[in-house]
């Protein structure tokens, strides 16, 4: 029996949120979403030469520089998910500040901690994590 291949860079950073992505964009224009996929990320993404944690890490900086919330945090997601740590991304948002100011690397921060909060459980009321016990 043959491995599983690698998934592609696009499998990757979208995960399980795969099909939600693509019909999103898809419903908003079919053509749009084909060059979406085929052409960033099945094209440019497979591209060698860098690997795929340093250019999620390079999208998130280049999406906080457009102050592109939606896509920032479908590219924070991705970064983690191809291996940058949480403190890699939070270095990569900080460096923003010199180039493109606090308010969008605050708003960065902000989808950041909005992602791990959907990923921490949240105390349940009355649970001993609410109660401080």
């Amino acid at each position: 029996m043959s491995e599983d291949p690698s998934p592609t860079a696009r499998q990757a950073i979208f995960g399980s949120q795969e099909e939600r992505i693509l019909e999103r964009l898809s419903a908003l224009d079919p053509d749009l979403m084909a060059y979406v996929r085929d052409f960033a990320y099945d094209t440019v993404y497979e591209r060698p030469g860098l690997d795929l944690r340093t250019k999620e890490l390079l999208a998130c900086v280049l999406l906080v520089s457009l102050g592109s919330p939606d896509e920032l945090k479908t590219h924070l997601r991705g970064a983690l998910r191809a291996g940058a740590s949480e403190q890699e991304v939070r270095e990569a948002l900080l460096l923003c500040i010199p180039y493109l100011g606090f308010p969008r690397t605050v708003a960065a921060f902000a989808q950041l901690q909005a992602l791990n909060e959907k990923k921490t459980p949240q105390p349940q009321p009355g649970s001993e994590s609410e109660t401080g016990v």
